[in-house]
């Protein structure tokens, strides 16, 4: 089968500042085209121009970057306006056996179930109104353009439960099986072997929250038997010097190292040697730190923002806590070898292949 995969969008911007990127392939939609290329079809993925790599890439499959325009109006970190993805569908939509769009609240997705509305399936992952201009764009969307612009999708497929509950609240076209986002497992190895240490995997911005997480792993220290443990944090960004003064202030300099930010075959190395990845963030909906841990059998202790939240308390792929302290840092380190062997078992439920397997299932 012929895929189209439209997702402007590439990876996460902050304070819409779309970064300079080396390369696209650490992408989860372009590890997600892998898995379709892995299962034997042929895929096509359009992303906006603005999130082009700085040097040419060869890709595994056809890569389409799109100018966005009026881009005042519409931010390219936030709703690229791509008209030439609706030219591009026009002239390619018979080509193409099946459009998977990111998103009810994108153009692409608009254009979509314009031009070819039987062959596209929205994957949502929003689970609550964007907030930009107070939500009113966005509560416009969901209240006037998807019913009566977007009724004729073949579907719409929530990427966690908190999707569903949210799209659901509009449109009666949702699929009640849910979809989430894949990891790509040639990538990551697995270890049941762990050494005494926790890591946290994320930009060190105010929204990751790693200061309260350095806080929280500073009472673990306190409990008896458990002074030795360390706390790795793998990232860059503006909080590095605040929160290295940080770990300073609390004297904790000889227990927490920061990496700094690393590729992903060294950064794995650590994640999988790790007894725990944690999480605290204040707004991240979707984090592809998390199932990167739990195939390379690392339990997750994270609070509730996250979709995933769901399906680690469901699996007991680690601890979901709406406010995680340190007793269940000593929990997880306790009972870190029957949390291993939960990841372990839910592994292939996490591949990229299974995830194109699920979407393809659908049609």
């Amino acid at each position: 089968m012929k895929i189209l995969l439209l997702n402007s969008i590439l990876r996460t911007s902050e304070k819409n500042v779309i970064s300079d990127t080396e390369s696209i392939k650490d992408c989860m939609i372009y590890n997600l085209g892998l898995g379709f290329v892995k299962l034997g079809h042929e895929v096509t993925l359009v992303a906006a121009s603005e999130y082009k790599p700085l040097e040419e890439e060869q890709y595994e499959f056809e890569v389409v970057f799109i100018p966005s325009v009026l881009k005042t109006l519409f931010l390219p970190s936030v709703l690229p306006f791509q008209p030439g993805v609706w030219r591009f569908i026009k002239n390619n939509r018979q080509k193409f056996d099946i459009i998977i769009s990111s998103e009810v609240f994108a153009f692409p997705s608009l254009f979509a179930a314009i031009l070819a509305p039987s062959k596209t399936v929205v994957w949502q992952e929003m689970t609550r109104h964007q907030r930009k201009f107070r939500k009113i764009p966005s509560k416009i969307w969901y209240n006037v353009i998807l019913p009566v612009f977007m009724r004729r999708l073949k579907a719409i497929v929530p990427r966690s439960g908190q999707a569903y509950g949210f799209i659901s609240r509009y449109s009666g076209n949702v699929s009640k099986v849910i979809v989430d986002h894949g990891v790509n497992t040639d990538l990551f190895r697995f270890s049941a072997l762990k050494k005494r240490q926790l890591i946290c995997v994320a930009r060190l911005v105010p929204g990751k929250n790693i200061n309260n997480i350095i806080e929280k792993f500073a009472g673990l220290l306190q409990m008896n038997g458990y002074e030795d443990v360390k706390l790795l944090i793998a990232g860059s960004g503006e909080s590095e010097t605040m929160l290295k003064e940080l770990v300073k202030s609390l004297k904790l300099t000889g227990n927490v190292e920061f990496l700094g930010y690393l590729p992903h075959n060294q950064l794995n190395n650590y994640v999988s040697e790790s007894m725990a990845l944690l999480v605290d963030t204040l707004n991240d909906l979707n984090m592809v730190s998390i199932p990167e841990a739990i195939v390379s059998g690392t339990p997750v202790v994270t609070n509730l923002v996250p979709a995933s939240a769901q399906y680690i308390s469901e699996n007991q792929l680690g601890i979901a806590k709406y406010q995680w302290l340190a007793p269940e840092l000593k929990e997880i380190i306790d009972s870190n070898r029957d949390y291993v062997n939960n990841c372990l078992n839910y592994r292939d439920k996490l591949s990229f292949t299974s995830t194109a397997s699920k979407l393809l299932g659908l049609f």
